[in-house]
């Protein structure tokens, strides 16, 4: 609701379109250049500060609920704060993540004079940092009493279309600056496929695609990214197609989908998927991302000559580039022109079908047996439920839980491009936040959460009650199966993991196991014990690693 007080302020009008787009929360750390908009954002009705305890994890944090939101916002103080914050940025650049990176900056007036202020480098130059977040984000603004509203609604624009971060930079006095309200709701732009382009492309798609006798539908990130789920359902159902994910695009839908293949990594995959892929007669991919780990270490082996790729704005059928046309659009044409084939005529069988007898077969009783990797992610596979939210560390958490199919509604995130360790625990914070109807599992290794540990403190701060599973196996093994094992920069100080949550003081109850057993009664008490947050310790030997990491590293 727009502010009936006489007084409408650039901060009020800011934190306004951020309602309107769809975001009710604000991830940041206060410092004295943005106490000014904290003080609004705790007096805006519709949406939330959710603090914490640092601006890396804010950003992290920010990352998370902006997959499961479509936009999120996240605000820091000049300098140390937004520096503080770049790297998670970055990592929203990389994977395509809208967020709106909202900066508290000195006064107008003090940064026309070069003043030595603190929190800057003592040079005069207010831009600089600004400048480093040129690099990361797809746009920005350096709002001033004149240009805020009309820079606002810019960036805002451009955040949506491009699934990108923005910058938004605010001095102190420009967010106490009166403005008008806006007269409209924010409509955010819609990027439109051009009409003579992609009525082209769907006959050149359409005509390939009949022909082939063996086509293969593999979906990735782009997907996620445009929330294009369920018009990649009506795609699957309209043609009969299979269809792989890569890892970026795991758990688009469940992974029981009866024409859902399996995730497709190069040569880490499994030999089924593998081949089904690299021996088709047409691949239409849709928003693939050709990354390391979303390859095998680029040893998929896609023939660009079978080959129609789909992407936000473009495709690329064999050799031939045709720009402006969306994502949306292909889908929802090749879903009315393809032919449906039956899966006699396609001959393939679901990833369900080839699916390891564990993630199939009941449970046994545990036992007295320690812990490995293998029980570990059997035993996942069956405490999984319908729409949970897994939320996978970089490392053997990222790569175990990839072979475990997922569920009708399930969310997977993980950072398989950027990749920065402790990742995942800011980001839980983000998810339980974005959706706290849904049920948030964090897969944590225990280097990665000493890097941030502390948000957990946040988690509990605002009694969100995740499940936290924490593998425990003595330092980074992920490096030690890269390089290193015996060396000392892949080991960790051990912590008593299982403890932090008392230290934190919050609503939780923890455990450690190391026994099959202990690990089957942990996770049947956080099956029903939905009213605390559950810490599990899981110790397993420093060397056990998922099969599906170590063929990627052969």
């Amino acid at each position: 609701m727009v502010k009936t007080m006489a007084k409408f302020t650039v901060g009020d009008y800011l934190l306004l379109r951020l309602e309107q787009i769809g975001i009710k929360h604000i991830f940041g750390v206060a410092g004295d250049y943005n106490m000014e908009f904290l003080d609004y954002i705790v007096n805006h009705n519709g949406i939330e500060l959710i603090s914490t305890c640092n601006e890396l994890n804010a950003s992290y944090a920010a990352d998370g609920y902006g997959r499961l939101n479509g936009v999120a916002a996240l605000v820091t103080t000049f300098g140390v704060g937004e520096l503080s914050a770049i790297n998670g940025i970055a990592g929203a650049y990389a994977e395509h993540v809208p967020v709106v990176a909202i900066t508290g900056a000195p006064a107008t007036k003090i940064q026309a004079l070069g003043s030595l202020v603190h929190h800057t480098l003592g040079t005069g130059d207010f831009s600089i940092f600004a400048r480093m977040y040129e690099q990361v984000t797809v746009a920005q603004a350096y709002l001033t009493n004149e240009n805020a509203t009309t820079e606002i609604d810019r960036v805002l624009g451009i955040c949506l279309l491009k699934k990108l971060p923005v910058y938004i930079s605010i001095p102190m006095d420009v967010a106490l600056a009166e403005v008008s309200a806006p007269s409209d709701f924010f409509i955010p732009p819609v990027f439109q496929s051009d009409g003579a382009t992609i009525a082209e492309i769907i006959d050149v798609c359409v005509n390939i695609l009949e022909k082939a006798s063996q086509p293969v539908i593999l979906a990735d990130i782009g997907v996620a990214r445009y929330h294009l789920h369920e018009q990649l359902r009506e795609l699957l159902t309209a043609t009969g197609y299979p269809y792989a994910t890569m890892n970026m695009g795991k758990g688009l839908l469940e992974e029981t989908h009866p024409q859902f293949i399996g995730i497709y990594n190069g040569a880490a995959s499994e030999e089924s998927v593998r081949k089904r892929i690299e021996q088709a007669d047409c691949v239409l991919t849709i928003g693939a991302l050709m990354t390391d780990f979303n390859t095998g270490k680029f040893s998929a082996k896609l023939d660009p000559s079978q080959t129609i790729e789909v992407h936000g704005e473009y495709v690329k059928v064999k050799h031939a580039l045709y720009n402006n046309v969306a994502m949306a659009d292909v889908l929802s044409a090749l879903s009315q022109r393809l032919q449906h084939r039956d899966r006699q005529t396609l001959n393939f069988k679901s990833a369900t079908e080839n699916l390891d007898a564990g993630f199939i077969e009941p449970i046994v009783g545990g036992s007295s047996a320690p812990i490995t990797q293998q029980h570990f992610w059997y035993r996942f596979a069956h405490f999984l439920q319908e729409d949970d939210i897994i939320v996978a560390e970089t490392g053997t958490c990222l790569f175990g839980a990839s072979i475990v199919p997922l569920p009708k509604g399930a969310t997977f995130v993980g950072q398989v491009l950027w990749g920065s360790i402790g990742y995942s625990v800011g980001s839980l914070l983000g998810c339980a936040i974005a959706a706290p109807q849904r049920r948030s599992i964090l897969l944590v290794g225990d280097g990665s959460f000493q890097m941030t540990a502390q948000e957990l403190s946040t988690i509990l701060r605002y009694n969100l009650k995740p499940i936290i599973l924490l593998i425990n196996n003595d330092g980074y093994t992920i490096e030690r199966d890269i390089h290193g094992e015996r060396m000392p920069y892949n080991d960790i100080q051990p912590w008593n993991y299982h403890q932090l949550p008392k230290v934190f003081a919050g609503n939780a109850w923890a455990i450690k196991v190391s026994t099959e057993s202990q690990l089957d009664k942990a996770l049947e008490t956080a099956q029903q014990n939905r009213d605390q947050l559950a810490f599990i310790e899981v110790v397993m030997d420093k060397m056990d690693s998922p099969e599906v990491l170590l063929k990627m590293l052969q």
